[in-house]
């Protein structure tokens, strides 16, 4: 992924609350000369430097760690679509405005280790019930592995440890404020999907840049 400096990530105080906030996904593991990697859209949990996850075991991601335990996690959300009149201000002729497309992507590197009750009891079962913590929490639920221990045997977990993070968020970064705030004033106007998420970035960034 290219990052340009303007899109650079403010560190993990920025990178790390985005990720927790849109906990699905993409992981994507290569394996060992195949064609095309394995790509499994996914929801999972970012716990420290770890990411967990289940999925069912007749997964083909499971053939490419078994050949290659390197994952890449890809998170890309809050997105918005920018004309190119809106990136005109006061006597700027907009049709000399570039189009771009505002975003934010994280993309975690890792070495995956793949969990099985059968080989360790319990540890599928922790990871449920952490991903059930996380995602709905205050919600009553049977334990997995009381409610559900057959089933605990068809799925697998994969813990990754975290090795690398590569960022971007890509909300104006280029030019002014004044051109930024233009933006944000047409974005909360027209109220798409990701267009106030995509605001909010833009304020974020000029307050803490």
């Amino acid at each position: 992924m290219y990052v340009a400096p303007a899109d650079a990530t403010l560190g993990e105080s920025e990178w790390r609350p985005f990720v927790e906030a849109h906990s699905f996904g993409h992981l994507i593991a290569p394996g060992r000369s195949r064609d095309l990697p394995v790509v499994v859209p996914t929801q999972f949990v970012l716990e420290g430097d770890t990411v967990r996850l289940h999925l069912v075991r007749a997964n083909p991601i499971f053939e490419a760690l078994a050949e290659n335990p390197r994952v890449l996690l890809s998170v890309a959300a809050d997105w918005a679509f920018i004309p190119s009149a809106w990136k005109a201000i006061e006597a700027e002729d907009p049709t000399l405005g570039i189009p771009t497309t505002y975003y934010g992507a994280v993309q975690l590197h890792g070495d995956a280790s793949v969990l099985s009750e059968r080989v360790e009891p319990g540890s599928v079962a922790a990871v449920l019930r952490r991903q059930l913590a996380t995602i709905q929490p205050g919600f009553p639920v049977a334990d997995p592995a009381e409610a559900h221990p057959a089933k605990l045997h068809s799925i697998l977990g994969i813990a990754i440890a975290i090795t690398g993070v590569q960022a971007k968020f890509k909300y104006g970064g280029n030019v002014d404020e004044a051109h930024r705030l233009a933006v944000v004033e047409r974005l909360r106007a027209r109220g798409g999907p990701g267009d106030a998420a995509a605001a909010a970035h833009v304020l974020r960034r000029l307050a803490e840049g």
